[in-house]
């Protein structure tokens, strides 16, 4: 987009006025080039959190909280979640379009020869107590893949690019799948070549040498939903993380393995695994009134964990699709418990008391989804591994935008020092 105007910003102490342009968005806010603030008026920004600072131009999604809508490459969240496939989406991210039957083929066949990785990985896990998180020795197996593709450092066209794209999103099932089994002792079970994707790193939890596996349609699509309602979440602080290591000419897997740590965190994708926990604590439906009013009192430091967002200050469009997912995952496995019942209380309350509606307190993505992995019976420990699979390819696609942008730098930002002044030797 072109520069359409300009603003002028003055300082009132010195009477200096510079002119910064203003560049123009799709869809969303302009932005203000700020770039020679410090040269023409000897001024940096401040902005905590960087809420309101655009660290780059970016192709691929937009977030717009007031309406409640995500975009990926122009197309609505919901439409990609029921109406393609999780690695489709994959497809569209990478290529900036849907793939036609011919291209999803071709694509498809490729991320089955890929899912393999070298036995050497295998070590890594072995050297990890059992009772290590997840996330510890995932983000570890992901970085020692650097280590076997070292020539990823060297990319220099599309197909290349594309290559190693291809080659992390399809190894990250298997190497989450390693991660719980090495958790639970259990032997390690190799990629299904005959499986689709997600039904494929089901099997591979699941199975047992010799054994039969019991892998439902409804079970696949839910987590194929997951996967893709988690694809790209625009600069998110796991995203950033990536793009800024990766902004000092490292390893892209080893950007990814910082994106893990970075996901790893409660606030961020550990947030479903706390809202389990939460209704765990709960305990009885009996009890969900009680921890509504102590969410309402503001003496009481207590909240509900898996409302309300960041960004989005009204609905989610991820936890419609998931709501609808969940409804299904109960209508057609039976499924049922405690905790599914306190959820659905605490759910039908907050959409209709005042006090969570005037505040846009709505159920976020991490309030379904949490207890729809249960319902797939995955342990609460492996909830955020869940969504490093589905993030792998915002990440890595994301990482290709930056390292094709000619205008890309190392990321290095400033700072307000408020400590002491230089002082002089005693």
């Amino acid at each position: 987009m072109g520069v359409g105007k300009s603003v002028t910003i003055t300082d009132n102490q010195t009477g200096k006025s510079a002119e910064f342009n203003v560049l123009e968005s799709v869809l969303g806010n302009d932005v203000i080039d700020i770039s020679t603030l410090n040269k023409e008026l000897g001024y940096f920004t401040y902005d905590n959190g960087f809420g309101m600072t655009a660290s780059c131009t970016s192709e691929i999604t937009y977030i717009d909280g007031d309406k409640g809508e995500l975009l990926h490459r122009g197309y609505e969240i919901e439409y990609l979640a029921t109406n393609h496939s999780y690695l489709e989406t994959c497809y569209l991210l990478l290529n900036g379009e849907l793939p036609n039957e011919e291209e999803f083929k071709s694509f498809e066949e490729d991320m089955r020869i890929k899912r393999y990785p070298n036995e050497g990985i295998k070590k890594i896990f072995e050297a990890f107590p059992d009772e290590a998180h997840p996330m510890a020795v995932l983000s570890s197996a992901v970085s020692a893949l650097s280590a076997f593709h070292h020539e990823h450092l060297y990319i220099t066209t599309r197909e290349e690019y594309l290559e190693m794209a291809r080659r992390i999103i399809a190894k990250i099932p298997t190497l989450v799948a390693y991660t719980y089994r090495h958790s639970m002792g259990y032997p390690y079970i190799y990629p299904d070549m005959d499986r689709y994707f997600t039904e494929n790193f089901l099997y591979m939890l699941r199975s047992f040498p010799g054994g039969k596996v019991d892998i439902r349609q409804v079970e696949v699509d839910a987590l194929d939903a997951i996967f893709t309602l988690h694809a790209d979440h625009e600069q998110n602080a796991s995203t950033t993380a990536v793009r800024l290591v990766c902004s000092t000419g490292a390893h892209p897997y080893a950007g990814i393995s910082a994106g893990i740590n970075a996901l790893w965190g409660r606030a961020h994708g550990g947030a479903n695994e706390s809202v389990v926990a939460q209704l765990e604590m709960i305990g009885d439906v009996s009890r969900v009134d009680e921890f509504i009013a102590r969410a309402k009192d503001p003496n009481d430091d207590f909240k509900l964990m898996g409302f309300g967002h960041r960004v989005y200050k009204n609905f989610d469009p991820r936890a419609r699709v998931l709501k609808k997912l969940r409804d299904r995952l109960q209508a057609e496995l039976g499924i049922n418990s405690k905790i599914i019942e306190i959820a659905n209380r605490i759910e039908e309350i907050a959409l209709s008391d005042e006090y969570f509606v005037k505040r846009n307190l709505y159920p976020n993505i991490d309030f379904y989804s949490g207890t729809i992995l249960l319902a797939l019976k995955i342990p609460r420990n492996m909830f955020t591994p869940i969504f490093v699979i589905g993030r792998t390819v915002g990440w890595i696609t994301q990482w290709m935008e930056q390292k094709q942008d000619p205008k890309s730098r190392i990321i290095r930002p400033r700072q307000r020092y408020i400590g002491k002044r230089r002082r002089e030797e005693s």
